[in-house]
C-alpha cells in the first residue's frame, strides 16, 4: 500500500487501503528513542505520545497530496504523492522499529496496545536507506498513476480510448463473445509496463520489512489482525472451506446458463469458464450475466436502474439516498464540505482514478467519495457502501490517532456491505422507488441475483492476497508472476483466461489493488463480517423473517449498537469489537450460508436437472 494514500477506503466494486497507516503513517521525521539505558513506562509513555503527535500532521499532509494526485493525474501530482508517500513512509518505519525497544515493558492496556499498533505502522516499509525510499516512494506512485491513465483503444486511435469505466461498462452490457474478448486482452495490457517496477518494489518493500522483524511484507501484512501470521492464514483457509460447496454449486449453474447462450465450443462442460464471460473485467462479480439465467422471475419484478434513469436521478441524488439510510438510524448527517469537495463524476477533462473510494482527508471531518458514478442498482449499492465507511471514520473520530481505524481492516469493509445488505425490496418500497415488493416466490431470483455479487466474489477475495504472500516470500519469482497468477484462480475461481498468456504479460496490474498496493484479504473477511453483522443488526432491530428479506432502515435501536461498535475503532482488539456487536468472538461464516441456505438448495436442484457438472 501507499501511505500518503492513508485516508482512502476502497468499496466493493471498488477498494480500501490499509487502515493501519491511516493513523499511524501521518508523521514528521521521528525524533530519537532515546540514551540506550533500559527503558522505563514514562519513557514509553512519552516517546508514543510524541509519536502520536508528530505523526498527525504529515498524515493529513500525504492525504492531501493523495487526493489530488488521484484527481489530477500528471506527472507533477505523482512526484507531489511520492515525495509526501517518501515522508510518511519513512517515518513511520523508523517509528516502528523505535517503538520495539519498549517490548520488555509492562504497560498499562491502553498505552500497550498504542505500542503494538505504531510497530505496525508501516502498510509497505522502506528501508533505511534515503535512496531506496525515494526510489520506493516513485516507484508506487508510478504503478498507482499508470493504472488510473490506464485506457483501452479499440482501434488503436487515442480519440477512440476507453478509460476502466467505460471498459467495465462494456463488459457489464455487452453479450457478444467477440467483442467481449477484445476488451478483455485490451484492459489487461496495461498491466504489462508495470512488471519490472513492481519486482522492484517487492524487493524493496521486503527489505523494509526485514528492518522490521519480518519475513517479508505479506508477514506484516498478516500481522494486523491480532492472532499469530500462521493462524490468520489458517483461519482464512477455514471459512473459504466452510463456503466452497456453495461457490461450486454457483459456478456448476452458472457454467450450465453460459454454455447456453455461447455454445459448449466456448465454454467447456466441465472445465473453467472462460474469465471474459462473467460481465466483469476480473470476473470477480458475476452479477451482469443475470440475465442469462433462468431462475424463477417473480410476476412483480423490477428493474432499479431503469426505474432510477426514468426518475431522472443525478449522481448526487443517488448519494442523498444513501446518506438518508445512515440519517434514519439515527447518525447525524454527512457535513456541508462533503458535498462540496467530493467527486461524483468522471470529468470529461482530465485522468482521474475512478475506482470508487471513501475518504476522511484531516481525520476529523473532511469527508468524502470519489466515485465515477453510474445511474444503475450497482452504484446505488456501492454508495451505500462507501458512505459506510465514511460514517465509520466519523464515529471513531474522537479516538486517539493510533486508535482512528477500524477494528481490522475486515470490519471497514464489512460495515459498508453489511448496509447494502439492507438494501432490500422492502427499503425500495419504504423510500418510494418501487411501489409493491415482490412476493416469496421470488426469493429464489432475488438471492441468485445476489450470490452473483456475493458468493462469486469469494474465491477472488482470497486469491489476491495469496498470489502477493507468494510473491512477497520469494515462493513466486518474477519469471512466473502470469503463471501463478493464473495456477490460482483455475485452482479456487474455476476461471481461465480466454486467451492465451505468457510472462510477457502481468494480469495482476490489472486490478487495481495490485498497483496501488491494497491488501485484499480484508474483501474476503468482509464477504463473511457481513453477514455476521446484519444477522446481529437484524435480531437487535426485532426483525422477523428470513434474513435475505431484512432491512434495518429507520431503526434507530440498530443504529445506536451498530455506532457503539464504530466508536471504538482499534482501541479493542477485532474480536471484542465483533462480541460488541455480534455476541461472537470468532468470525463465522454459517451466517452466509445461513443467508443463502434455499438459494443452495435450489442449484443443487438444478444442476442434477439439468446435467450440470459441479466442479473443474
Amino acid at each position: 500500500m501507499r501511505a500518503s494514500r492513508a485516508a482512502v477506503f476502497c468499496g466493493a466494486v471498488a477498494c480500501l487501503l490499509v487502515a493501519q497507516a491511516v493513523a499511524f503513517a501521518q508523521t514528521a521525521r521521528p525524533k530519537s528513542a532515546g540514551n540506550k539505558a533500559a527503558p522505563t513506562t514514562e519513557e514509553a509513555k512519552k516517546y508514543i505520545e510524541n509519536a502520536e503527535k508528530e505523526l498527525f500532521d504529515l498524515g493529513l499532509k500525504a492525504s492531501r497530496a493523495s487526493w489530488v494526485e488521484e484527481n489530477f493525474i500528471t506527472e507533477d501530482t505523482e512526484q507531489i504523492a511520492a515525495d509526501a508517500g517518501e515522508v510518511v513512509n519513512t517515518a513511520s518505519a523508523k517509528y516502528a522499529k523505535e517503538a520495539h525497544r519498549f517490548d520488555s515493558l509492562k504497560l498499562a492496556p491502553e498505552l500497550a496496545r498504542k505500542r503494538l499498533l505504531l510497530e505496525l505502522a508501516t502498510g509497505f516499509p522502506a528501508p533505511d536507506d534515503p535512496k531506496a525510499q525515494k526510489e520506493l516512494a516513485q516507484i508506487l506512485a508510478s504503478l498507482d498513476g499508470d493504472y488510473g491513465k490506464g485506457k483501452w483503444c479499440p482501434d488503436g486511435q487515442k480519440g477512440t480510448c476507453l478509460d476502466v469505466t467505460a471498459v467495465e461498462k462494456l463488459m457489464a452490457e455487452s453479450r457478444d463473445a467477440d467483442e467481449l474478448e477484445r476488451a478483455w486482452v485490451g484492459w489487461h495490457a496495461i498491466g504489462a509496463p508495470m512488471r519490472q517496477r513492481y519486482a522492484r518494489m517487492v524487493e524493496l518493500g521486503n527489505a523494509g520489512a526485514r528492518e522490521l522483524g519480518y519475513a517479508d511484507v505479506g508477514a506484516l501484512w498478516r500481522s494486523n489482525y491480532d492472532m499469530p501470521t500462521e493462524d490468520f492464514a489458517k483461519e482464512e483457509d477455514r471459512l473459504w472451506e466452510q463456503l466452497k460447496p456453495l461457490y461450486l454449486s454457483l459456478h456448476a449453474y452458472v457454467r450450465g446458463q453460459l454454455r447456453k447462450k455461447y455454445g459448449n465450443e466456448l465454454v467447456p462442460a466441465k472445465g473453467p469458464i472462460p474469465a471474459h464471460l462473467l460481465g466483469n473485467i476480473w470476473s470477480q462479480e458475476w452479477n451482469n450475466v443475470y440475465s442469462l439465467t433462468d431462475s424463477p422471475k417473480p410476476p412483480q419484478g423490477y428493474d432499479l436502474t431503469k426505474i432510477l434513469q426514468d426518475r431522472k436521478t443525478d449522481a448526487k441524488g443517488m448519494v442523498k439516498y444513501g446518506e438518508s439510510f445512515f440519517t434514519s438510524l439515527g447518525f447525524v448527517p454527512l457535513p456541508p464540505t462533503f458535498w462540496e469537495r467530493s467527486l461524483f463524476t468522471k470529468p470529461a477533462d482530465r485522468d482521474v482514478v475512478c475506482h470508487a473510494s471513501a475518504w476522511d482527508v484531516d481525520f476529523k471531518e473532511d469527508l468524502r467519495i470519489k466515485m465515477c458514478i453510474q445511474i444503475r442498482e450497482e452504484d446505488f449499492r456501492t454508495i451505500h457502501h462507501e458512505l459506510g465507511h465514511n460514517f465509520y471514520q466519523r464515529a471513531y473520530m474522537t479516538q486517539p490517532p493510533l486508535f482512528q481505524s477500524s477494528a481490522n481492516d475486515g470490519f471497514h469493509e464489512a460495515v459498508g456491505d453489511a448496509i447494502a445488505l439492507s438494501v432490500t425490496p422492502e427499503y425500495l418500497k419504504q423510500i418510494g422507488l418501487i411501489e409493491a415488493v415482490p412476493p416469496a416466490s421470488g426469493d429464489i431470483d432475488y438471492l441468485l441475483q445476489q450470490a452473483l455479487a456475493k458468493v462469486a466474489f469469494l474465491p477472488f477475495g482470497l486469491l489476491v492476497d495469496k498470489w502477493r504472500w507468494e510473491v512477497f516470500a520469494g515462493q513466486v519469482k518474477p519469471g512466473d508472476y502470469n503463471k501463478a497468477w493464473w495456477e490460482l484462480r483455475r485452482k479456487y475461481q474455476g476461471v481461465a483466461p480466454p486467451v492465451e498468456r505468457t510472462e510477457a504479460d502481468f494480469d495482476p496490474g490489472a486490478k487495481y489493488h495490485i498497483p496501488s498496493n491494497t491488501p485484499y484479504a480484508r474483501y474476503f473477511l468482509a464477504r463473511i463480517l457481513q453477514f455476521q453483522f446484519h444477522r446481529a443488526l437484524c435480531k437487535e432491530a426485532g426483525v422477523a423473517g428470513p434474513l435475505h428479506r431484512c432491512s434495518i432502515y429507520g431503526n434507530k435501536r440498530a443504529g445506536e449498537k451498530l455506532k457503539h461498535m464504530l466508536s471504538m475503532g482499534q482501541s479493542k482488539p477485532w474480536q471484542d469489537a465483533l462480541e460488541t456487536l455480534t455476541g461472537q468472538k470468532q468470525m463465522d461464516a454459517m451466517a452466509l450460508a445461513d443467508y443463502f441456505a434455499p438459494l443452495k438448495t435450489w442449484l443443487d436442484e438444478q444442476n442434477k436437472e439439468k446435467g450440470y457438472a459441479v466442479g473443474w
